[in-house]
């Protein structure tokens, strides 16, 4: 509670020093303030205890899992507004009001993996969402801008139809919104429960699939990501997809007596799609921004393997997230960096380790990492996930993983070779930003340190 009600502030405050003309101290403020909540978060996880608790409703609960994903979700949160003053530099006027929507989402974010109450999972939900339809048509002289949050709102307005529906049926099953009041009759009851408790859990599935960008529920997400200003681009591939899966995975914990055998089946074959569609796909991409579409879409299949490991895979899919959400940041920093004002075609990046061999080595980094090679967190990723499966009896889902990370891999190295074998087509010297640099250097540090000690985020009690 008390980490949803300081970031909830720290927007009002962010729209405050707007108001009062302040706007040349926001971002320092605003990450300071992100710096200060991400301190509070974590004391509130080792001690196990919220320091404001004044929630008699269990509106929202304080676990282990809410604030290790909250803690990452401060983290990607400060990375992209460190950014957010040279991104914005035409448009810095208006800054605060990009910098709000980018706190309330994050506070929707925050609520979608701390809610003990469904509406409260719903309200964290639309927080999230109608923050993203509006920075996703944020620049309104750019058509593909307005198609992108046009095309978001429209397909998320579905989704969450979806959700509302599943709550309103789950709810006339149960009679209660409280999850532990749904956790308690639904286990109690198992094989007992009306037919509509399943397909609530089934409808409330299919909007999450469709946050996460899951096949089939994935057609949106590569115009979108595209037309989409690249730091927008860049929360969505990271922070909105991850919230997704993380609210998702304590959906199917608190769901569990609804997995029967043939929903199981189904989560399967859509792993399977989610994976084989994301990389075969992303193999002919030339649009850097709709390669991390399609790659973003693969690794939610990945993900998506630790919602069969009932309940057991909470460390597994924290980890997954962190490493992937890290080399998805450095790998965007390098793009705002590179690309700037142009296009993301792939041919802006030719040739970069002849101008920047600091920041070509950054991207490639975040490449490997993605691809699963060792020393790099995502490989580690990968490994829990397909241990998570062998545990669990999946090993047909083990098998198409590796078949799939060997075909990510190719288009990951392509990309990065790219940068060193090609001649540049810049006519004049590139100028980077030090900002960029920084968030790079430090994302790809974390995920490199979480590579070579895991035991940091595995071994935590959660």
């Amino acid at each position: 509670m008390s980490t949803l009600i300081a970031v909830s502030g720290l927007g009002i405050l962010s729209l405050l020093l707007e108001i009062l003309n302040l706007r040349k101290i926001l971002v320092p403020v605003v990450v300071l303030g992100l710096a200060g909540i991400l301190g509070m978060t974590l004391a509130e996880f080792y001690l196990d205890k919220s320091f404001l608790d004044i929630d008699s409703y269990n509106m929202v609960v304080g676990t282990g899992y809410s604030r290790g994903f909250s803690s990452l979700f401060i983290i990607l949160t400060m990375f992209v507004i460190v950014m957010s003053p040279k991104f914005y530099a035409d448009r810095i006027t208006k800054i605060a009001d990009y910098v709000s929507l980018i706190i309330f989402m994050l506070a929707g974010a925050v609520a979608m993996v701390s809610f003990g109450n469904l509406s409260m999972f719903f309200i964290g939900i639309e927080v999230l969402s109608i923050s993203a339809y509006v920075l996703a048509s944020s620049n309104p002289k750019d058509k593909k801008s307005n198609e992108a949050g046009m095309k978001y709102f429209i397909m998320g307005a579905f989704a969450s139809s979806f959700i509302l529906f599943g709550i309103a049926l789950v709810y006339g099953a149960i009679g209660s919104f409280d999850i532990q009041t749904i956790i308690a009759i639904s286990t109690a009851q198992a094989g007992h429960l009306p037919i509509w408790f399943n397909i609530g859990f089934i409808m409330i599935a299919v909007g999450l699939f469709f946050k996460a960008g899951v096949v089939p529920f994935h057609f949106w997400a590569p115009d979108v990501y595209e037309g989409s200003p690249t730091l927008v681009t860049a929360l969505m591939s990271t922070l909105v997809k991850v919230a997704a899966i993380g609210t998702l995975y304590k959906i199917f914990v608190i769901f569990s007596a609804g997995m029967t055998p043939v929903f199981q089946i189904v989560v399967v074959v859509l792993t399977i799609l989610t994976l084989s569609v994301g990389n075969i796909t992303a193999l002919r991409q030339r649009n850097l921004k709709r390669l991390m579409a399609y790659s973003g879409i693969s690794h939610a299949g990945f993900m998506m393997m630790d919602l069969l490991s009932n309940g057991t895979g909470t460390n597994a899919i924290l980890y997954y997230a962190c490493a992937y959400a890290f080399a998805g940041i450095a790998a965007f920093a390098v793009i705002m960096a590179v690309c700037g004002d142009k296009d993301e075609d792939i041919s802006n990046i030719f040739g970069l380790a002849k101008d920047r061999l600091y920041l070509a080595g950054i991207f490639t980094c975040a490449m490997v990492s993605l691809g699963g090679i060792p020393i790099f967190a995502g490989f580690f990723a990968k490994l829990f996930m397909f241990s998570q499966m062998i545990d669990s009896g999946y090993l047909i889902l083990v098998i198409f993983g590796v078949i799939n990370s060997i075909i990510a891999i190719y288009y990951y190295f392509g990309t990065a070779n790219v940068m060193f074998t090609k001649d540049s087509v810049r006519t004049e010297p590139l100028k980077v930003d030090v900002r960029y640099v920084v968030v790079a250097s430090i994302a790809i540090i974390l995920n490199i340190v979480i590579g070579l000690f895991p035991s940091l985020i595995m071994g935590l009690s959660i």
